[in-house]
């Protein structure tokens, strides 16, 4: 690629997985289960449906598999809108600016060929540019040599296959062309609606929950049925041609529960797949749009109200920047992702990127379900859109600009609390949840497992759809994908090769990415890629470990502890200010081994404690041996003031922690050293014998 050939000194995020695109609902299934128990089934044999892709099954033999690993560039010195415009100005190129990226005629289309005046946007926060009429893209770095191009030779334009000319691997070019093959075979198989018997349509529709969405909205959005998963497939049509370039199957599965589950899988694999779905019916003049977390939802927001309405690809878990130019053309951009606390707080960091002054938000509420389900009940679709609050908003507000919040927050408490650990219940007791914008620090004796547990910890709510992002400072990436590898397979995969490719392929689901520090960093590099990260892929959880490893590089005539000070604060203003879990790994004063840490006893001042939201202390008795020996305590938690402490034990087999078993484990101490003979352990071992001689001799009396 171009931007291969170029590269310059960079910084880079690493990612291990593509995002992940699940996006589940959960329905009672009494209502459903009479007319729909025959359509609720697993795919057949040679044919698996995921969250995240469609895959082939496993048949026993290692098969070929793209390296997962790619990286993202990040220049040392990132790029502002000012330098943009600078640069532009400077090269004599027209631009005007928009909502969230700069608008300038293409250089890859000849002036007389130009369907839009302005058909290149530029992206104001990265500067990565992507040109509409010809789907070129690249890095800012890309543009200007482009440009120094086209000064240096004296031409009025650049040919697309300037940077589109340079070949994929063979690897690569063999996957897209066996995910095209694959794309063309379900849409061929797959059936349009108004084909379908009227009875098979109506149980399909019924077991979606779509009976008030009509065939000719089904037919219009090109929506079908693939008959071998009883899935909905909705196309994704783009390019110059409109040609079909990928498909998203939505299949429903019961549950044990009596509940229905529908999970999504698209082709190609979900890092490629960057599909609006229903901007192909947008038209060029129109100014407003409803966008929505789901392909359902559009079609009842497009039948119910006929305005334009597109879908993002991946729910509530991510906007991707380069589908903002596509959105650009709209002034009034009204967000409705669904009806929980989760699609509210994503309805206000996507507005962020969008352009808040042009953004308002449908407020989930009783009376302001998801499209599809308000569709279902009758709901006034105008009024809806119409009491959506501007995104926008002042630095001073009154109540009665919070009474709505507060009010969903009381309602909405569990889902408040944040996303629950599956794997520390004790956690969930104590900390209520995992939410966003918080800080939380995490100390512990060196050698206790402290990168060990909050790995676990951090790869439990990865599983979960939390996008995480791991700056790991002391130990190297392979070895901590290792050792999250293990924790997620929950056995020693060194025993048991042949199971490597099963668990890897499902460790590559998760939206986990790694940033490629090592050692000492300086405070505003990791920051700018911590930006850069939330922006790219919506990074919900930042790992930071440690914070010793952030202080190497900074001025050495300043006080440490001031340092210290001013890289908390910058993280607390991160956290607060990207909507971003931040965890901070923090090492402890030496403290004496028979002593238990305290919050005094994080290093440096009390800066650490004062800014944190949660403190967390894994404690262990170094001079006990056994099981049980290692606790979690939290002895802050401002969300609600609760603390508390609970045992953990290590499973050295999985690298795993989880809370002994009641009664199992007895703590034995360690065997005392000779200088502390005469101690006062050894008075309770003499006061012990003394007491076996007093029953042993009255025994012996008749």
């Amino acid at each position: 690629m171009w931007r291969s050939s170029l590269l310059r000194s960079t910084t880079c995020l690493l990612q291990v997985a593509a995002p992940r695109f699940l996006h589940q609902r959960h329905v009672p299934s009494l209502c459903v289960r009479p007319l729909t128990q025959g359509l609720l089934h697993r795919p057949p044999c040679g044919l698996e449906l995921r969250g995240t892709g469609y895959f082939l099954a496993h048949s026993g033999t290692r098969a070929f598999k793209k390296d997962a690993k790619s990286t993202v560039e990040l220049p040392v010195s990132p790029v502002t809108v000012t330098d943009i415009k600078q640069y532009l100005r400077s090269k004599d190129i027209p631009f005007h600016d928009g909502y969230s990226c700069l608008h300038t005629p293409s250089i890859f289309v000849e002036a007389s060929a130009r369907r839009d005046s302005c058909s290149l946007f530029v992206d104001k926060t990265t500067g990565q540019f992507l040109c509409k009429d010809t789907l070129v893209e690249g890095s800012w770095e890309d543009l200007q040599d482009c440009l120094e191009v086209m000064q240096k030779e004296e031409q009025d334009f650049l040919s697309p296959r300037v940077l589109l000319g340079y070949p994929e691997s063979l690897e690569e070019q063999d996957e897209m062309e066996r995910e095209l093959r694959e794309v063309q075979r379900i849409w061929s198989s797959s059936v349009p609606f108004s084909d379908l018997p009227e009875d098979e349509a109506l149980l399909v529709k019924t077991m979606f929950q779509i009976t008030k969405i009509s065939n000719a909205t089904l037919k219009r959005f090109a929506v079908r049925l693939f008959k071998p998963t009883k899935s909905l497939v909705f196309p994704w049509f783009g390019g110059p041609d409109s040609s079909l370039k990928g498909v998203k199957l939505l299949s429903a599965q019961s549950t044990d529960t009596d509940r229905v589950t529908y999970n999504e899988a698209t082709v190609p694999k979900s890092n490629s797949y960057y599909s609006l779905f229903g901007l192909p019916l947008v038209g060029r003049m129109d100014t407003e749009v409803v966008l929505t977390g789901h392909e359902l939802d559009t079609l009842a927001v497009s039948q119910a109200t006929g305005l334009p309405s597109v879908a993002l690809p991946r729910g509530v878990s991510c906007l991707p920047p380069m589908l903002l130019p596509y959105l650009e053309q709209f002034k009034r951009v009204t967000l409705w992702l669904g009806d929980d606390i989760r699609s509210w707080e994503a309805s206000k960091i996507f507005s962020r990127k969008l352009g808040l002054k042009r953004c308002s938000l449908v407020r989930p509420g009783e009376y302001r379900p998801c499209p599809v389900e308000a569709l279902a009940q009758g709901k006034n679709f105008s009024h809806i859109i119409k009491s959506s609050i501007p995104a926008a908003h002042k630095s001073i507000v009154s109540f009665k600009q919070l009474r709505e919040d507060v009010y969903g927050e009381l309602v909405n408490t569990e889902q408040v609390a944040g996303v629950k650990w599956g794997r520390f219940p004790e956690l969930n007791r104590i900390l209520k949840g995992h939410r966003k914008g918080e800080l939380t620090v995490f100390t512990g004796p060196t050698g206790s497992g402290k990168t060990t547990f909050i790995s676990e910890v951090a790869l439990d709510l990865c599983m979960q759809g939390v996008n995480t992002l791991w700056g790991s400072f002391e130990i190297n990436n392979v070895r901590l994908a290792k050792i999250m590898l293990t924790q997620f397979a929950m056995q020693r995969l060194e025993e048991n090769l042949e199971q490597y490719d099963f668990w890897a392929d499902k460790f590559e689901e998760l939206p986990l990415y790694f940033m490629t520090f090592h050692g000492q960093q300086n405070i505003k590099t990791v920051l700018d890629t911590m930006q850069h990260a939330v922006y790219l892929y919506d990074i919900n959880h930042v790992i930071i470990d440690n914070l010793q490893f952030m202080m190497g590089q900074e001025n050495l005539s300043v006080d440490k502890f001031a340092v210290q000070d001013h890289i908390i604060g910058a993280f607390r203003k991160f956290a607060t200010n990207s909507s971003c879990h931040v965890t901070l790994v923090i090492h402890p004063r030496k403290e004496e081994d028979d002593r238990e840490l305290q919050t005094a006893s994080i290093f440096g001042t009390a800066k650490a404690s004062q800014e944190a939201d949660n403190v967390l202390i894994l404690q262990e008795k170094k001079l006990v041996t056994c099981a049980g020996r290692r606790s979690l305590q939290v002895t802050k938690n401002r969300f609600d003031g609760d603390v508390g402490i609970f045992p953990l034990d290590f499973i050295k087999s999985s690298l795993t922690f989880a809370a002994p078993i009641k009664g199992k484990h007895k703590l034995r101490k360690l065997p005392t050293k000779p200088e502390d003979e005469g101690g006062e352990g050894s008075e309770v071992e003499v006061k012990k014998e003394e007491v076996k001689k007093e029953k042993a001799a009255k025994t012996k009396t008749p």
